[in-house]
């Protein structure tokens, strides 16, 4: 069976590894997951993640960060552009999530970023998904 919106399955083995309490979770790897991946490390919602090469499509290793009193430090993982509904915005309509406590990590034409970065650079572009 094929994948239809690949980027969905990411966040939501994601969220089923948090609710489960697992330390880790395994994800097929693809050039926009690993940069998404690389984003959530930077921004600390995630422990550490390792890039395996099993010799075809690869995989990504991601430890997930619990709090002291084992609260996952990832609240919420939602989806906005979706393979039938893609949202594009300029730069004036970048998304703020949560009131900047949480991040919308957006494809531009400057590579994948967070909506903060990418009011910077002063790039609009797709917005992928929110954390927080």
């Amino acid at each position: 069976m094929s994948m239809t919106d690949p980027i969905a399955d990411y966040l939501t083995r994601i969220r089923n590894a948090i609710k489960a309490r697992h330390k880790k979770v395994e994800i097929p790897s693809s050039n926009l997951k690993r940069e998404m991946t690389r984003i959530l490390y930077e921004n600390k919602f995630i422990q550490h993640y390792i890039n395996i090469d099993d010799g075809k499509q690869g995989v990504i290793r991601i430890y997930l960060k619990y709090t002291p009193d084992n609260q996952s430090v990832i609240a919420g993982l939602k989806r906005i552009s979706t393979p039938g509904r893609r949202v594009y915005v300029g730069v004036d309509k970048i998304p703020r999530v949560l009131n900047n406590l949480g991040i919308a990590i957006m494809s531009t034409s400057r590579g994948v970023m967070t909506n903060k970065e990418a009011k910077k650079l002063g790039v609009g572009g797709e917005v992928i998904c929110y954390v927080w």
